[in-house]
């Protein structure tokens, strides 16, 4: 996934920039709206933006009602006025979701994910005897409805949307800390899949050690 940052606050871009490549995310930034307009126009394969509303040579919210919403990419807005007024305004205009300076950036990590989950180009696909709609967020065996909770499609769907690449532990900890709120660890990661692995009945779901899971999209 290719995530541009627009902040001028270089301690923020390390920051994000660090926890993004350890989530398998590949981020790009600029601190300036002049540069964030000369990367639009010779970049199309941005899945979201992170816009700083604040910046050097001018505001946010006209950078994404002037060029960004044109391009419909997801934008998160990133504000240090926590005020009503600014808020309603970027949620109005088109904003996916907002965030308050000084923030989490686990929080950040999960609205992202939820975001690009939400955006994600949706289709049925079959692997050996399983199907699922992600339209509908329903998983099939052998034509029949297998029962998954909330958290175990979140979890499917994530792996089925990076066929063939590995989801990082990291962000599969985001996706379980966003829904139960709870602290997650590498014990808690193993149980939850081996809970699908059994619902599913066909081991589609590869363990990639150290590093996470994938599924193979079959040739």
């Amino acid at each position: 996934m290719n995530i541009l940052l627009v902040e001028d606050n270089i301690t923020i871009v390390k920051g994000l920039k660090y926890a993004f490549e350890k989530n398998n995310y590949n981020l790009a930034y600029t601190t300036t709206i002049f540069d964030a307009n000369n990367y639009l126009k010779n970049n199309s394969d941005i899945d979201l933006i992170i816009l700083d509303i604040t910046l050097p040579d001018g505001n946010g919210i006209q950078l994404f009602e002037e060029k960004i919403k044109k391009l419909e990419i997801p934008t998160i807005f990133l504000t240090a006025k926590d005020d009503e007024e600014t808020v309603v305004k970027g949620l109005t205009i088109g904003a996916e979701d907002y965030i308050t300076k000084p923030f989490s950036t686990k929080e950040l990590l999960a609205r992202i994910n939820k975001i690009l989950i939400r955006f994600k180009k949706q289709s049925i696909i079959s692997i050996k005897n399983i199907r699922f709609d992600m339209d509908k967020m329903v998983v099939y065996k052998d034509g029949k409805k297998v029962n998954l909770t909330s958290l175990e499609l979140k979890l499917l769907n994530l792996l089925f949307m990076n066929l063939n690449k590995v989801v990082s532990r990291n962000t599969i900890f985001d996706i379980i800390w966003e829904a139960t709120g709870n602290d997650v660890d590498d014990h808690t990661i193993t149980v939850y899949f081996k809970r699908i692995r059994e619902k599913l009945g066909t081991d589609i779901i590869i363990t990639v050690k150290g590093i996470g899971y994938r599924i193979d999209n079959e040739k």
